[in-house]
């Protein structure tokens, strides 16, 4: 359970740099504490749609990742975050990506940070 809460709080941590770099990616609320709120309801769905979604794309792409010799994950991870943008849409939450390129710095950005993240925070259970 520890590191789930862990991976969560490195997620919305990485989420908030990139939404704080990125004029194009926004998260609104009418106070502090609602936009912490938010980020991390947009961080669990973030995590959720890694777990479940992106090993499925992934194991699809496969021979992309391979004549790309991986860079094709930029592409991957711009999706699961306009996927993650698009279902905080759907679920009411104040989280928006604007386009595609976007999402692929942000991805790019949200990876390197969580990253960074899970390298400082414990991950024990």
């Amino acid at each position: 359970m520890k590191n789930f809460v862990v991976k969560t709080i490195a997620n919305a941590g990485a989420l908030a740099v990139a939404v704080w770099l990125l004029d194009k990616i926004t998260l609104t609320g009418d106070s502090t504490a609602k936009e912490v709120g938010t980020l991390l309801l947009v961080a669990l769905v973030f995590g959720l749609v890694n777990v479940v979604v992106k090993p499925i794309v992934k194991l699809l792409t496969l021979p992309l990742f391979i004549l790309t010799l991986g860079l094709f994950t930029l592409v991957v991870n711009a999706l699961m975050l306009l996927l993650t943008s698009w279902l905080a849409d759907k679920l009411d939450l104040s989280f928006h990506v604007e386009g595609f390129w976007t999402a692929v710095l942000g991805g790019l950005i949200v990876s390197v940070v969580s990253w960074a993240l899970h390298v400082v925070l414990p991950d024990g259970d």
